[in-house]
């Protein structure tokens, strides 16, 4: 492994009005990550191929570190970016760059358009993605606080399902 560059693993990310996911889409036992205020940061051994996977995110705007987390599901890690700007308007992209990393991708499963959010009001009631919930669910992951005040961390458990969860019809 010496001597080999690191590559940026596959980053899913999406947005709703107050925050942005963010799935690095490899197996990993014991990931580095920091999350800033304008980038995040992860580095990992892949559990396929032994290789690293590293990667610096410069963020389009600012987030809350410390109401922002991330769970290691094992296959890939998922993350959950607080935006700062909670009125403001969605970004154009995740990375202030003009030009979109070859690494990025949009993940539509958790995508939602700032026109539906508007419609389903904020966000909530048809949306799948209870925020707040998940918010409040999370905890042990990531990020930091002063102690006592720590705030809770997102939870990725009560996500809608995939449709690869459902029971497929018999063949006939």
């Amino acid at each position: 492994m010496s001597g080999e560059s690191p590559i940026p693993p596959p980053v899913l990310w999406a947005q709703r009005k107050e925050d942005v996911f963010l799935t690095f889409s490899v197996e990993t036992k014991e990931p580095i990550v920091k999350i800033e205020k304008d980038s995040v940061y992860f580095k990992g051994v892949n559990a396929q191929d032994n290789k690293i996977n590293e990667v610096t995110i410069p963020l389009y705007d600012a987030v809350i570190p410390e109401n922002s987390g991330f769970v290691n599901k094992g296959r890939c890690l998922e993350m959950v970016l607080r935006k700062e700007k909670k009125d403001a308007a969605y970004w154009p992209s995740l990375t202030k760059d003009k030009k979109k990393p070859h690494y990025l991708k949009i993940d539509f499963n958790k995508w939602r358009d700032e026109d539906d959010e508007e419609e389903n009001g904020g966000g909530g009631g048809n949306d799948a993605y209870d925020i707040e919930e998940l918010l409040r669910s999370m905890g042990g992951a990531g990020g930091g606080g002063a102690a006592g005040d720590k705030p809770e961390k997102p939870s990725f458990d009560d996500l809608e399902s995939d449709s690869d969860d459902e029971n497929l019809p018999d063949l006939e």
